[in-house]
């Protein structure tokens, strides 16, 4: 992240990261799908989710100090993370402490489509700190937590804080795209395109996985139980699902 900026008083940006992974699936039952529901359910219950979210708090320097979760009927679950940055700056004899509150919190929604059996697994993270803390260093590990085909990202830094002649901060680092802090390995796996407006601070960026391994995308079926003809529509529906999500918009229906 560089070195730290030497400022007046405290940092007071406020830092938004709000990240969205889509995982995409093909289930060619009813019951299929509803068993695939079922199995993310359980596998990203809110002590999962917990764990995750205690891991990115101790990544980024902060103390957690509250933890709500809960678990959703029929599927679902959401957790929220009440964090702080806590800094003594010396005055004089004494010291000031100064405490930066912020939060994580993540959702997760799991639906399957109604004609095409494909099945979508979607997490919403929202990271806002203030202060020095900054969550773009934890991208790779989201990413990682979770089976990513399709990602979307912003960030977005608000207000401004002073350097040590007074002049207005606001960004207390050179960003030029989120992109600059994911592991290159990790890019390698996606294409990748930037939607950035830097007069205002805000960074988007959008990633789809390039290749597609056929089998890893059925639930409970072997690949090569399926005739050569469904194999290429069930990865031309795969594929138009993910650019539709990519895109945030409806292309082919």
């Amino acid at each position: 992240m560089g070195e730290k900026l030497k400022l007046y008083g405290f940092n007071n940006l406020t830092k938004a990261l709000s990240f969205n992974i889509y995982d995409v699936c093909y289930a060619k039952t009813a019951r299929e799908q509803k068993d695939y529901v079922a199995y993310i359910d359980e596998q990203y219950n809110s002590q999962r989710l917990t764990n995750i979210l205690t891991n990115l708090t101790d990544m980024i320097g902060a103390k957690v100090l509250n933890i709500s979760s809960q678990d959703y009927d029929p599927q679902g679950a959401s957790v929220t993370v009440l964090i702080a940055d806590e800094s003594m700056v010396p005055v004089g004899n004494t010291h000031l402490a100064h405490l930066d509150k912020s939060h994580v919190t993540v959702h997760t929604y799991p639906e399957y489509h109604p004609e095409t059996y494909l099945a979508t697994f979607r997490v919403d993270i929202d990271v806002a700190t203030c202060g020095e803390i900054t969550p773009l260093s934890t991208l790779d590990y989201l990413i990682g937590s979770f089976d990513s085909d399709i990602i979307t990202m912003d960030y977005r830094v608000r207000g401004f804080t002073r350097d040590v002649y007074g002049k207005k901060l606001f960004l207390d680092r050179e960003i030029r795209s989120i992109q600059d802090f994911i592991n290159e390995n990790t890019l390698r796996v996606y294409d990748a395109v930037d939607i950035n407006v830097y007069s205002a601070n805000l960074f988007h960026t959008r990633m789809m996985v390039k290749d597609i391994d056929l089998q890893n995308y059925l639930f409970n079926t072997d690949v090569y139980e399926l005739q050569p003809q469904v194999r290429l529509e069930i990865m031309n529906n795969l594929r138009r699902e993910m650019i539709e999500i990519f895109s945030g918009r409806n292309i082919y229906n």
